[in-house]
This record gives C-alpha cells, structure tokens and sequence, in this order.
C-alpha cells in the first residue's frame, strides 16, 4: 500500500508571530519555519503503518516556494520515502492545494493519502476534505486512532459529544489529531540518509491548474492588550462593576 502525506511549511509554533507594520499579513522574514505540528503528527502515523508492514512507500508531498524543500528533507529525515514539491511563489489557498494534490494524487495513486487537521497560520481545516470531495473519496477527520483491516481502514475520530468511530474503504483520506501519536525526532544519521532520498520538484504551472485565490484578505490585526484584572472584595462589589461600569450586563 502506497500512502501519500501533504506536509506545510509554517512558523514554527515556538515563535511570537508579528503583524506587518501595513496589516497585510505576517511577518516571515529572518523567521524561523518548521513543518506544521499536525502535518508531524500524520507522517508519524504513515511511517508507523509502513514499519508495522502495512504500507509499502511513504511520499510527502508540499505546495510552496523553494524554501519548502527544507522542510520535505525534515519529513524524508522522520522516515518517508521520497519527497515531491509542486513549486509555485503565488499565494496558495485551501482549495488550490486540494487541486494541486488532487494531481499528485492521480499521478501517484496512493490508497491512503493523510494530512494533518489543519495549518497552525490559517486554521482554515478545509484542505483535506476539499481533497476528497475532488477525488470523491471516503474521508475520516479528526483522526485520533487508526487500524488497517484489509481494504478497509477504522478511524477513530474526536466529535464534539466524544469518539466517533467510522469504517472507510480504502483509498481514503485521513487528517490527523493531536491524540493520533507523538511524532519522533530524527537521529542523526537518518538526517544525513535524508539528503540522498529522491526529491522531485514539479512546477504548478505545468499542471494547468487555476490556482488563484478565491479569498481576499482585507486586514490582519494583532490582538488587543488584555487589561489588567481588578480584584473585588463582595458580590455587589462585582455586580457594580459589571453592570455600572463596564456595562456588559
């Protein structure tokens, strides 16, 4: 079985994110990237399967500029396969990179393909059940568990009211939760193995592909400062202040 794992580049989680000056965006210059926390958490959970001998190729696969080979030789170094980065410098939305692994897909026809819930920048959680909407394949979100029976795959997925569990038929879409597993740090050597490993690039205009944005963002704003808290000494001492003062009663 051939599994497939969409993998981004954003900021890496440790860093205080900075709104540009202008309000356009975030700043990204001189700022230090890594693979998105939940995109780890999928690859683990493809690697696992091949080393159970339940798959038989782990390719990554991310949509981006150059920079984001870096990050596909981090995801060679956890223990994928081979790498492919479909190249592209235009601002790149939820159902553009649907499209452009949609692609991918039809190229490479993996039969389990994973991502990670959602990308820490924008939060959007779209990506991956717009991808099986365009491949018309059966997709388990949320993923906090998984068992391969077959041609079947069972997930085992977060809801509001608890678990969910679901039975897919292979080939399937599966995005990745927290609880799934806790991705593994590279060694050393497989880190060096990472820069022999197969790395293709294709550019996103030779796929024909609209990719413009569908979105336009009007302003980015930093939160407010939180003000400071006020202790109170009675009951009618709080109502006061919330009904008379602040008024939000």
């Amino acid at each position: 079985m051939k599994v497939l794992v969409a993998i981004k580049r954003v900021i890496d989680y440790h860093t205080k994110i900075r709104v540009k000056a202008d309000g356009s965006g975030v700043e990204t210059r001189n700022v230090k990237m890594a693979m998105n926390p939940f995109d780890e958490i999928a690859l683990e959970a493809a690697i696992r399967l091949k080393e159970a001998g339940q798959a038989s190729e782990v390719i990554v696969v991310s949509c981006g500029t150059s920079e984001c080979q870096e990050t596909l030789r981090a995801g060679l170094a956890m223990g994928a396969d081979r790498a492919i980065l479909i190249e592209t410098s235009e601002e790149l939305q939820p159902l553009a990179v649907a499209k452009l692994l949609n692609a991918v897909v039809n190229k490479e026809s993996p039969q389990l393909v994973f991502l990670g819930k959602q990308a820490i920048d924008d939060d959007a959680n779209q990506t991956g059940q717009m991808l099986a909407g365009l491949l018309n394949w059966a997709q388990g979100t949320f993923a906090s568990n998984i068992i391969i029976n077959n041609d079947k795959i069972e997930v085992e997925r977060e809801v509001d009211g608890g678990l969910e569990k679901v039975s897919l038929k292979l080939p399937a879409i599966v995005t990745a939760d927290l609880r799934l597993n806790e991705p593994r740090f590279p060694s050393l050597p497989n880190i060096m193995k990472a820069k022999q490993k197969p790395l293709e690039v294709i550019s996103a205009s030779s796929l024909n592909i609209d990719i413009k944005p569908r979105l336009t963002v009007l302003k980015i704003e930093s939160p407010p400062i939180r003000k400071q808290g006020v202790k109170v000494n009675t009951i009618n001492e709080l109502f006061n202040k919330l009904h008379v003062t602040e008024k939000v009663l």
